[in-house]
């Protein structure tokens, strides 16, 4: 028999669904792609297999397209219903399945409507999953069968109109923030806008751009991202002025702090290339005897790459270093037909010898003459520590703090594992510039090439950021911003702030800087009035750089210990950096190797002491002591990924010390809380904090109590906390509540192993 397939156009309706017996609530399998499958007792549930969402937005119109790809184990075939949270506005256009039935039918329930249908799934099935969509519309499919150990393909296609803050533009797909919901999605979106794009960011899910231009740019989810949990969240703005910079700005309230968290996005100006700043590259490569073979020869391909990439009218410089220091130039050349020959020859001659002397090599290249009305970098490519001349960390630190006239930013490579992790970071982050750790097997030439390719275009240099009042006088608002010292900006970059704000006025923003027409200055208003529960990625984002930023502190203290004391941590400022990343951890939910402990059962998180304890011996062994090596380099690897986090990472996903990654699904990141895995029951990361772990108040599922509890939780954004499975303690206002489920019998167990799993 030939299959067909059922469709049905329902443009605009938003009909009730009818209600069902509540027998039949155990009788179908409740497909829900946002979350999992909720069976039938004692049957073998329909698997959902894939799902391929294409989103098409015009300005502010979206048509979303579900393909759900369903898989029956089972020997006889079964029925489904399709449930779907949905934006408030949405309408179903279409709805179709594979195979003969009765002809499909696709409603869009009310919030109300699909409340209750959420409560009597979750009753019948004894599972709280669907209450993290209590607040979302629903659509609700009739029932389709699976065939017998067959396939079922089911497309629903939804539209709606996008919400609009302050000229960002947001399209959220609903799913869920578990850990367990790991079916691989595929996700492509076109936007097509009657003004040039500007911003476009998703703070859930790493995108690849496909192909972009000023009116429409394609979109795709990264490999990495397919299996990653949380609702997709993409935001665009659009520009009158592409030759201006332009932002966007998400805000969470937090009154503790006495104002909240912000994410400011900026959208580099857009110049010709004949337009931007002219950059001025000098390249300081290691010819130690150790970069001997194909290191040193990528090493020769890379800088030949780099000067040729120089654009006309920019200049460059080549310095070598062993024992000894030598250069190709007696000062940074312009580049024209004679420099690129003498640094052609320069590179054939270079050869490996002696050991490593990089402290005179970053003198050379800090103090020499800089070309006027250049960008000055620096790309230090390096395979060893320090042999030869001034070794200590502290004398190196010191030459960049004092020795760099010029402002020359340095962009290090890191050739291997034998190498000073820590002396290269501090190096890079002092001078505006970034690290990028070539591994044993990786090609030096690939990740220069990649490095330079972001250096591009200048259109921003020295660029700084403050917040004035509506005369342009400065005003202190924010504090603890990230990064303290902006990077220049580059055609197609994307300024990524984050910080903390007092107050609830509209935050005012002046960004200055130098462009290629001199020193430039461009104004924003902000508002914060829309500040929303919404947005919990904001503060967790600043949570997970400002430790990066915190272990660094530690790290520099690592180097030289001649005169150091035995115990670091005597000093009571290193004693606060230990506390704030531990507080830091726990609250937000952000691991990393040196608090990865607390997601372990052996660990007691009613015993703040032992947890103290626990980070500052993995700190002082880790931070502190390993400076090269693998177990340096997964270190930094980390640390500069975390730096320049914009995107959720749910699973705490970092690499240890012998460069394997590692994750966990023994701490959950719902809404804007952390939630800690003891056993049967999810403790609050506020409640580890406050070192209460025992409840005031017990509520049961089902009472009065939790109605009330779950009506509350909903009006503030925070439903989902209660859809984890098992006990869970939560902190409210000052207290501790229990939400019991009694006989819980759950027919879709979370993987909640509370080990690293390394993959």
């Amino acid at each position: 028999m030939h299959s067909r397939i059922h469709r049905v156009f329902l443009p605009c309706l938003f009909t009730a669904a009818a209600v069902l017996p509540a027998q039949q609530y155990q009788q179908y399998h409740w497909v829900v792609p946002a979350r999992a499958v909720f069976a039938p007792s004692g049957r073998a549930p329909v698997q959902i297999v894939r799902v391929e969402a294409t989103v098409q937005i015009h300005d502010r119109a979206a048509s979303t397209t579900l393909q759900i790809e369903l898989h029956n184990p089972a020997n006889t075939p079964q029925e489904a219903v399709l449930l779907l949270p949905v934006p408030d506005d949405a309408a179903v256009s279409n709805f179709a399945f594979d195979g003969p039935a009765a002809e499909p039918t696709a409603k869009v329930l009310l919030r109300d409507e699909a409340r209750r249908l959420y409560d009597e799934i979750t009753a019948a099935q004894r599972d709280p999953a669907l209450l993290e969509f209590a607040g979302w519309r629903c659509v609700r499919s009739s029932v389709f069968p699976v065939p017998a150990r067959g396939a079922q393909c089911v497309r629903l296609t939804y539209d709606h109109v996008l919400e609009v803050d302050a000229g960002r533009v947001d399209y959220v797909l609903p799913r869920s923030e578990s850990l367990a919901a790991d079916v691989p999605w595929s996700i492509a979106v076109q936007i097509d806008s009657r003004a040039p794009l500007g911003v476009v960011y998703s703070p859930s899910h790493e995108l690849v751009r496909e192909r972009s231009g000023e009116l429409r740019t394609r979109l795709r989810l990264a490999e990495a991202s397919r299996r990653e949990p949380g609702s997709f969240r993409l935001c665009f703005t659009t520009v009158a002025d592409p030759t201006r910079p332009t932002a966007a700005l998400f805000a969470y309230p937090d009154p503790s702090i006495g104002g909240g968290y912000f994410l400011l996005l900026g959208e580099a100006p857009r110049v010709n290339r004949g337009r931007a700043l002219r950059r001025e590259v000098t390249l300081v490569i290691d010819r130690s005897g150790s970069m001997a073979g194909k290191k040193l020869e990528q090493a020769r391909t890379a800088a030949l790459q780099v000067i040729e990439g120089l654009a006309d009218g920019e200049g460059f410089q080549l310095i070598d270093f062993g024992n000894d220091v030598g250069s190709a130039f007696k000062q940074p050349v312009i580049k024209d037909a004679t420099t690129i020959g003498a640094a052609r020859a320069w590179l054939r001659d270079l050869r490996p010898n002696g050991g490593t002397n990089l402290h005179d090599a970053l003198l050379e290249a800090l103090r020499g003459q800089a070309l006027p009305g250049c960008l000055p970098l620096v790309l230090l490519l390096t395979d060893g520590l320090p042999t030869v001349g001034a070794t200590r960390e502290q004398d190196l630190r010191d030459l960049v703090a004092k020795g760099n006239p010029h402002g020359r930013r340095v962009f290090c490579f890191g050739v291997g594992n034998d190498v000073n992790v820590p002396l290269l970071d501090h190096v890079a982050e002092a001078t505006r510039g970034t690290t990028t750790y070539v591994l044993p097997e990786e090609d030096v030439e690939v990740k220069v090439a990649r490095t330079f390719a972001r250096l591009g275009q200048p259109v921003l240099a020295l660029p700084k950021l403050r917040t004035v009042d509506g005369s342009g006088a400065g005003v202190a608002r924010t504090s603890d911003l990230l990064p303290s010292a902006l990077p220049d900006l580059f055609a197609g970059d994307q300024l990524v702030v984050l910080g903390r704000y007092r107050g609830e006025d509209d935050l005012h923003f002046e960004l200055t800087g130098r462009g290629p027409d001199g020193e430039r200055k461009h104004t924003f208003t902000l508002p914060v009035q829309k500040a929303s529960t919404r947005h919990a990625f904001v503060p967790r984002l600043w949570a997970s750089r400002q430790i990066a930023f915190l272990v660094d502190q530690l790290r520099q203290h690592g180097g030289d210990p001649v005169g150091r004391g035995p115990d670091l941590f005597a000093d009571p400022a290193l004693r606060e950096l230990r506390d704030e990343i531990l507080r830091l951890s726990t609250r937000f939910g952000v691991l990393g190797e040196y608090t990865a402990f607390l997601a372990t059962e052996g660990s007691d998180l009613a015993d703040w002491s032992s947890l103290v304890t626990a980070c500052q011996q993995r700190l002082g062994e880790r931070a502190v002591a390993v400076r090269s090596g693998a177990a340096a380099v997964n270190q930094g690897c980390n640390l500069w990924a975390q730096k320049g986090q914009v995107t959720s990472n749910y699973r705490n996903f970092y690499l240890d010390a012998e460069l394997r990654p590692v994750e966990t699904a023994a701490i959950q990141q719902v809404c804007d809380r952390a939630f800690w895995k003891r056993g049967e029951r999810w403790i609050d990361g506020r409640s580890v904090l406050s070192q209460r772990l025992e409840p005031d108040e017990r509520i049961e599922y089902g009472s009065p109590r939790f109605a009330a509890l779950l009506q509350q939780l909903q009006a503030e954004g925070r439903a989902g906390v209660l859809s984890l499975r098992s006990e869970v303690l939560l902190e409210l206002a000052g207290k501790n509540v229990l939400v019991t489920w009694p006989a819980v019998a759950l027919h879709n167990p979370t993987s909640t192993d509370s080990k690293e799993t390394v993959r």
